[in-house]
């Protein structure tokens, strides 16, 4: 849509420039309107005649002045052609100019960042947990909800730094305020694996390579850690409260939260940068 506005922009722009610069574009123009007056006269003459004995008064006074309208905009075509063009170039230009929308299903509102965390992030730099044991995501109760999850990648060092700084002060607070461990089961995440959870189907995800945040490093699936396992489905009640209160921290922290999404994904998480996904 956005390229057909511009090339109709581009080719009233050409037109205009013909009419204005070359006086054989102006005769051609002028010349291209007589005759469709001309011809429009002629139809209106044989209606006229053929109707003059059987329409009443009222329908002669209406084709007398639809005739009378028609030749006043053909002797000043000029201005019409004028009018047209400055009441058309203004919402063209607010089109051309204007901000594209991201895609339905992405677009979630930035909410407030709190003051106080915000100072945090300045002021403090949050070191990165060690890992947990590579066992610990390949039970059954993991694979049975995320079954790709051993082969994911969960190195803090492929993050943007901005984002593992919000992320680790999410965790700190979700650890000191509610009692919540965190882990990160997936975060960076090469095209390659990005295409291939697309191809398992929209229930997995529905972007494929470099259309998620996982391949700039700017997002992360999370978890809770109780009791030396890793509790990932939100049918644990203690779980779906924790990913509500992981939601409210993360996007305290300025974060987006995928619980708010149409496919909702509640350990999801993600810095929002607009000039990488042009969003």
């Amino acid at each position: 849509m956005f390229f057909l506005i511009v090339g109709l922009y581009f080719l009233l722009a050409c037109f205009a420039a013909w009419l204005f610069l070359f006086p054989t574009g102006r005769d051609v123009f002028t010349a291209v309107l007589a005759g469709f007056g001309a011809r429009l006269g002629q139809k209106f003459s044989q209606i006229e005649n053929q109707t003059k004995n059987k329409s009443g008064s009222l329908f002669n006074s209406f084709q007398s002045v639809l005739v009378s309208f028609w030749r006043w905009i053909f002797s000043h075509y000029w201005l019409v052609l004028g009018c047209f063009v400055l009441l058309g170039l203004p919402p063209l230009l607010a089109v051309l100019l204007g901000s594209r929308n991201s895609l339905d299903g992405f677009d979630t509102p930035m909410r407030n960042v709190n003051v106080q965390i915000a100072d945090l992030l300045k002021g403090e730099l949050l070191v990165a947990p060690l890992p947990l044991p590579p066992a610990v995501f390949a039970t059954q109760e993991v694979l049975f909800e995320r079954p790709m999850l051993v082969s994911a990648s969960r190195n803090w060092e492929l993050l943007n730094a901005d984002f593992t700084q919000r992320l680790l002060m999410t965790f700190k607070l979700m650890k000191d305020k509610y009692g919540y461990d965190m882990a990160i089961i997936e975060g960076y995440r090469s095209p390659e694996r990005q295409n291939m959870l697309a191809e398992m189907g929209t229930h997995v995800t529905n972007a494929k390579a470099f259309q998620s945040y996982h391949q700039y490093g700017l997002a992360a699936d999370c978890a809770f850690f109780r009791d030396g396992k890793l509790v990932i489905s939100e049918k644990d009640p203690w779980a779906m409260k924790g990913y509500e209160l992981f939601g409210e921290v993360a996007e305290s922290m300025g974060l987006t939260w995928g619980g708010r999404w149409k496919m909702m994904d509640f350990g999801h998480t993600e810095l929002r940068k607009p000039e990488v996904l042009k969003k």
